[in-house]
């Protein structure tokens, strides 16, 4: 079982490729920071770049770390766009998991809590738009590519974040049992709280739950402002959501696309607003964030959360 469904309390980063790009003014072509993984002083980076936020959880008594491979666009079309064939892209997943496992080894004598490196899939199409086959069967056969590549790497589990349909989101859990692994499913909302999709979250997370159930569903690339309103008392649903990792900006998603400044909203309110969703969502134990944060919100959330 994964530890993380103990209840501990387990931290994770921010949002990479925004931290990439605006903050350290590194080049990811599409948005890919799996190209980084070319040469010696890329992966030097990547691994710097996680560096803070294991700082953050050494310091955090009993906390977990979610250790997330840089691996979000690398999947076939985007690998395509970058003139990376299947079999460099294979290579490329293992290689990201086995640089996460390696970072474990030297980190996790520092931290009190466990460790669990996890291999992410992002959406086929954009983490904005939901422009995925709806069909699950196409979806499943498209990302078990990546679930194997991940999982020959040796990650401990499968994260398929930026879900913006659940036909998507359910092919990659069967995926994930097809290789053997457990697998969190993480919705991406826009500012009426529902999927880009057009479907209601908790729709969207029983139609997953009930074909291919997870280990556990989760939000992220979205302002609490954005769903806090959805999540209504005694909703089964609610229950099987135990990760969040949100966005600093309160824009929506075309908002943000359209921007060429990095909003890196109010990190203190951010913080008391992952603290304000306790209540709502009871299992909520897995904290990180996504566009616009770094360790700075980590540092908020986590003084927020353990206060």
């Amino acid at each position: 079982m994964l530890p993380q469904l103990t209840g501990q309390v387990f931290l994770s980063d921010g949002g990479l490729e925004t931290s990439l790009v605006f903050l350290d003014k590194i080049e990811l072509p599409h948005f890919a920071a799996f190209t980084l993984l070319a040469d010696e002083l890329g992966r030097e980076r990547l691994k710097s770049y996680y560096v803070p936020y294991l700082e953050l959880c050494a310091e955090m008594s009993g906390a977990g770390f979610v250790l997330e491979t840089p691996t979000w666009r690398a999947n076939p079309d985007w690998a395509a766009l970058l003139g990376v064939d299947s079999e460099h892209l294979r290579a490329v997943n293992h290689a990201a998991a086995q640089m996460m496992c390696s970072m474990r080894s030297r980190w996790a004598p520092r931290l009190s809590g466990p460790m669990v490196v996890s291999g992410v899939i992002g959406p086929r199409g954009d983490g904005y738009v939901a422009n995925a086959p709806d069909s699950v069967a196409a979806a499943t056969s498209y990302h078990c590519l990546q679930a194997e590549a991940l999982a020959s790497g040796g990650v401990d589990m499968l994260s398929a974040v930026t879900m913006t349909t659940s036909a998507e989101a359910l092919g990659i859990s069967l995926a994930a049992q097809r290789v053997g692994l457990p697998v969190a499913i993480s919705f991406t909302v826009e500012t009426d709280g529902r999927l880009p999709s057009g479907e209601a979250l908790g729709d969207a997370i029983e139609r997953v739950d009930a074909l291919a159930p997870p280990a556990y569903f989760a939000i992220n690339c979205a302002h609490p402002s954005h769903f806090a309103g959805v999540l209504k008392r005694g909703e089964p649903w609610i229950e099987r959501i135990r990760g969040l990792r949100a966005n600093a900006s309160t824009k929506s998603h075309a908002e943000l696309d359209a921007s060429a400044e990095l909003d890196i909203g109010d990190p203190s309110d951010l913080a008391q607003r992952y603290r304000g969703l306790k209540s709502a969502l009871p299992n909520l134990n897995i904290v990180g964030g996504c566009c616009g944060t770094d360790w700075r919100h980590l540092r908020a959330v986590r003084d927020a959360w353990g206060g």
